[in-house]
């Protein structure tokens, strides 16, 4: 064998100190040895340039092609991925239900409940009609004149690859989630059939008009700093990945908007006229509006990661479902934190503050929850549940009436969820695909030395979008506030000052005596 006779050259070897010839046949041995082993070393390196990329990760850019039949289970299974977010985000309604229910007084229970159920009936046909190509179909900068009642929409929505009526489904559930915000500060005193006609304005024409701006294929605020279109020197474009301002701002503004034309409820005391009496009724129910919290922090898995519309981007969507856990988590410990410090009840853990400092730092990481790291998550969950606690303040001293706090949590707090992308962002994160992640294009905040223009671009999308809503929402309540009675926005004063709306409106009480 060819191996004992290299171990008999290795004796001789070493008795001699010279070389030792080879016979002929010797010599092809080692040469043949030596060059199929040059062979199989070359065929191991090939072998691992094929193998291991595929085992590491790596980003995927938008320049990949891929075969027919790749495309189609990268759809399905996307297509899967949106109707599983869509149902988690619909589920959020028996939150809002539990959540303002609990935080309601007792004799307006059945109201609430009612009016969660009839904003999503009114809000599904709606949006099936009108609202939908308002906002997702192609038109101009600030409309969509395409797809009423779906007609003549695509088999696939843009380049998402998502049949049309899956993502209508998908944004179906946002919008209702805004038109339950907006109930939010105007409970215990607004009538029914008030409840009906702002309904149909909201769902119907502001969110999704002012929504278009920055959803939409061609919004204006979207295609902000692009070449040809609005401030291209800015070369930033306007971003809400999951809504922090399209649904919550949004929400938030029209419920301050029906709460200063509303007034406060008969009887209600603010803490500046009387420091002892003021403050908040306490809620009725404090374990369901609990349990209402929870429910929506779950919902919130299908609203974040659930905008990215793509289960390929299998990155961002865990980076997403970890920045909205850790954001809610440091907004309820901030929340629960400053009241037990500062607070009236000083020395005291107050549960409502808590619940609401949870929600707020989930209304604020559902901006930049793509493009932020966990550390930045919980910087912004943090200042989040300071601005609750400090909103819910400022508008006890200004006289709001807000039962809920949807204002500060969903209005406030998506304002500062909005502008702290343009701090945040880490830098290393671009765009979400329906195969993967493009990260070419990165991200970049003040923090982490991407200067002022993601910030400023942030800052004109939101200021937009706050002033516009308020406006035109003021004119709304406005407008049926003046209306006769049954259909004026405020129940008549018997209502309130005696068994309640659940008996007035309703003929019927959430709790048998």
């Amino acid at each position: 064998m060819f191996s004992s006779t290299l171990s008999s050259l290795r004796q001789m070897g070493k008795k001699r100190s010279i070389a030792i010839p080879l016979t002929s046949k010797e010599k092809w041995r080692l040469g043949l040895t030596i060059f199929f082993g040059k062979i199989l070393g070359v065929f191991l390196v090939v072998v691992a340039m094929k193998l291991l990329p595929g085992m590491i990760a790596t980003p995927a850019y938008a320049g990949e092609t891929y075969t027919a039949h790749e495309t189609t289970i990268f759809n399905s299974i996307n297509t899967v991925w949106t109707l599983v977010a869509a149902f988690l985000v619909f589920g959020m309604q028996a939150g809002f239900v539990m959540l303002e229910a609990g935080f309601a007084r007792s004799k307006e229970t059945v109201n609430v409940l009612l009016e969660c159920v009839f904003d999503t009936a009114i809000c599904g046909i709606l949006f099936w009609a009108i609202g939908y190509a308002f906002m997702f179909s192609h038109g101009n900068g600030f409309i969509g004149k395409n797809w009423f009642f779906l007609s003549g929409a695509p088999a696939t929505y843009e380049a998402t690859g998502i049949p049309i009526l899956a993502h209508w489904i998908f944004q179906f559930a946002f919008a209702d989630t805004t038109s339950t915000i907006t109930s939010g500060a105007m409970i215990g005193r607004t009538s029914f059939r008030g409840d009906i006609l702002y309904s149909i304005g909201v769902t119907g024409f502001i969110y999704p008009i002012i929504g278009h701006w920055a959803w939409g294929p061609d919004g204006w605020l979207a295609l902000m700093g692009s070449e040809g279109h609005f401030l291209p020197s800015l070369g930033q474009g306007f971003r809400d990945f999951a809504g922090s301002t399209v649904v919550h701002t949004i929400g938030g503004v029209i419920s301050l908007s029906g709460a200063l034309v509303l007034g406060p409820r008969i009887g209600r005391i603010f803490s500046r006229d009387d420091k002892e009496k003021g403050g908040l009724p306490p809620a009725h129910n404090l374990p369901l509006a609990a349990v209402g919290g929870f429910i929506l922090w779950f919902g919130w898995y299908g609203f974040n990661p659930g905008s990215t519309l793509s289960a390929i981007d299998a990155d961002g969507i865990g980076r997403i479902a970890a920045n909205t856990t850790l954001a809610a988590c440091a907004g309820s410990l901030t929340a629960m934190a400053l009241p037990l410090w500062f607070g009236p009840n000083k020395g005291k853990f107050d549960l409502p503050f808590t619940i609401n400092g949870l929600l707020a730092g989930l209304v604020a990481i559902t901006c930049p929850c793509y493009w932020v790291s966990p550390m930045g998550a919980i910087l912004i969950g943090l200042v989040a549940g300071a601005v609750v606690y400090y909103g819910t303040l400022l508008l006890e001293h200004l006289r709001i009436d807000d039962p809920v706090g949807a204002v500060p949590v969903h209005g406030i707090c998506g304002i500062w969820g909005t502008l702290s992308l343009g701090l945040f962002a880490c830098g290393l994160y671009g765009a979400t695909g329906p195969t993967g992640a493009d990260n070419s294009t990165p991200v970049k905040g003040l923090f982490y030395g991407g200067g002022w223009d993601v910030f400023k671009a942030q800052l004109i999308g939101s200021a937009t979008i706050t002033i516009a809503t308020f406006v035109i929402s003021m004119i709304l309540m406005w407008l049926v506030s003046k209306l006769p009675y049954p259909w004026k926005l405020r129940v008549e004063p018997e209502a309130e000052t005696g068994p309640g709306l659940d008996l007035f409106e309703h003929g019927a009480s959430a709790y048998s005596n």
